[in-house]
């Protein structure tokens, strides 16, 4: 079994996570946080991408999700949607953030059907808005969704409400709050380092300035 802790120690030995508390990460958004997350990363490491996608199937079959198609968010979670449609044998689709501006004008690649389930794949959650675009872009052009399922998410308030409203569910393997813990044990963060970082979470706009960092 794929737990939360063993996708946290992935995550950290191949760098797709890097942890500075007193050197914040400062996002194109203008947010300074202390971690940042590249789970793009994964797809160089063949050993690490197989336990992500058997973690996958381990949280389809507890969480007894159903689906007929695989879709990948554009582009991040492409490759997990296509590692994971070969395992399952299974159609998979791409969602763009928004429609194209020519030919048939489609945000959805591929080739979905009318009714047809679509279990969304996510590389990272944050505020979880390209997210629900694409559950918004299955929904336009006839899918349904009712699921997201992804590797990674900070467990943002906004990312809650957002799926909330969406009428959608999110499955993770690994979050921000266990992740935590794993780096203090791993030494690459003091235990008071990980307390302060935690508390991003809660207010991501002015955690800075309550760290005395601005």
């Amino acid at each position: 079994m794929i737990t939360p802790q063993d996708i946290a120690n992935i995550l950290l030995d191949i760098g797709a996570v890097a942890l500075n508390v007193k050197e914040p990460f400062t996002y194109t958004s203008g947010l300074r946080s202390p971690i940042y997350c590249d789970n793009r990363m994964i797809i160089s490491h063949p050993s690490e991408r197989t336990k992500v996608i058997d973690g996958f199937i381990e949280k389809i079959e507890q969480e007894k999700l159903e689906f007929d198609v695989v879709g990948g968010t554009s582009t991040a979670g492409i490759p997990y949607a296509a590692f994971l449609a070969e395992r399952l044998s299974l159609p998979m689709v791409y969602i763009r953030g928004s429609a194209k501006g020519h030919g048939k004008k489609k945000q959805v690649e591929g080739d979905l059907k009318a009714g047809q389930r679509v279990l969304i794949i996510e590389d990272l959650i944050s505020t979880g808005g390209s997210s629900i675009d694409s559950v918004n872009g299955v929904r336009n052009e006839g899918g349904e969704v009712t699921d997201v399922l992804a590797i990674f998410s900070y467990g943002l308030k906004q990312a809650t409400v957002g799926f909330k409203e969406s009428n959608v569910k999110v499955n993770t393997l690994c979050t921000f709050e266990i992740l935590l813990p794993v780096a203090v044990a791993r030494k690459q963060l003091t235990e008071e380092e990980g307390g302060k970082a935690l508390q991003w979470r809660v207010d991501p706009e002015l955690w800075a300035k309550h760290m005395n960092l601005d």
